[in-house]
């Protein structure tokens, strides 16, 4: 009895870290820091360091810490329009850029899972092979191309196409190119994925009754990769959503999005509360498509099993 009780409590422990290291991790770096940020945006600004009140007082007790918390900063938002707007265009550019990159992805994709074995490690090295530079190197390297000056306004230039340059730098195309650039990776992989483990027999009997290679593929090979392109989606969506380098630096004064405003909340206003209000809104906000996404995950691998 005592050496299978050693082991059952061993399986428990193990069971337990297993289960407790993950949790651990998320209340550390997730947890805690939107707590400090909830507690922020429930405060008032203040010209000192930091830059906003109340400061918890052990003298003065919780009770009034919190009395002195309250939701102005969430009403400002609702009221001044700047916000709203950067909300709603922050999704409505998402949504075009997530799109634009499975049109883009998706052909490639379907490319690499009907390439020879041979090549697919290759192919694969190729879309990943981006990740081994800075990503904001690639940023500047844009801004490099698609400037008045840049390569891509010289060779249209020398080849005759244009008689002058284009204006492509500091415009939401600029925005949407650096968007699907940068992204287009993490919505190749999870189709690549999904077509990859996909049977080639069940094209070969679709064509057999009576499809046509157009039919086959919009009726069974775009139904069973629909996995890895809600995988692709989502992946693209939420870090979009709240992207600040690419719009800071391709787009315009005209490019708003959320992740703009936050930042000059928090460096040019220094207005930590409105900034921090801003930042749990987005975060609200983002909650929908990541449970949306844990549970399609979550589906794909009940399904496989």
């Amino acid at each position: 009895m005592d050496s299978h009780g050693g082991c059952a409590a061993g399986k428990l422990m193990r069971r337990f870290l297993l289960i407790a290291i993950p949790y651990a991790w998320l209340l550390v770096l997730f947890l805690v820091p939107f707590v400090i940020v909830l507690k922020i945006s429930l405060s008032d600004a203040a010209i000192a360091r930091p830059p906003y009140f109340p400061q918890f007082d052990w003298a003065e007790g919780v009770m009034a810490f919190v009395r002195e918390l309250d939701f102005e900063n969430f009403i400002f938002l609702t009221q001044d329009d700047l916000y709203w707007k950067a909300y709603l265009s922050s999704l409505r550019i998402a949504t075009t850029a997530t799109l634009l990159t499975l049109v883009a992805g998706y052909p490639i994709a379907y490319a690499m899972a009907r390439a020879p074995e041979e090549w697919r490690p290759t192919l694969m090295m190729l879309v990943i092979l981006p990740f081994w530079t800075s990503f904001l190197i690639r940023v500047y390297a844009w801004m490099g191309i698609l400037s008045n000056e840049g390569y891509l306004n010289q060779i249209l230039l020398w080849t005759g196409i244009i008689n002058e340059p284009l204006t492509i730098l500091n415009t939401n195309t600029a925005v949407y190119i650096g968007i699907v650039y940068t992204y287009l990776p993490f919505m190749i992989l999870p189709v690549y994925s999904a077509l990859d483990r996909m049977d080639g027999s069940l094209i070969e009997a679709a064509e057999d009754l009576g499809c046509s290679r157009a039919q086959a593929f919009w009726l069974v090979t775009i139904p069973l990769s629909r996995p890895g392109i809600i995988a692709g989606c989502f992946l693209v969506f939420i870090p979009v959503l709240g992207e600040f380098v690419i719009p800071s630096l391709l787009g315009g004064s005209g490019t708003l999005m959320i992740g703009k405003v936050l930042w000059e909340e928090f460096f040019s206003n220094r207005d930590w509360p409105v900034a921090s209000a801003v930042a749990v809104v987005l975060l609200l906000i983002l909650v929908v498509p990541i449970v949306l996404f844990q549970r399609n995950q979550q589906k794909q691998a009940e399904a496989e099993k």
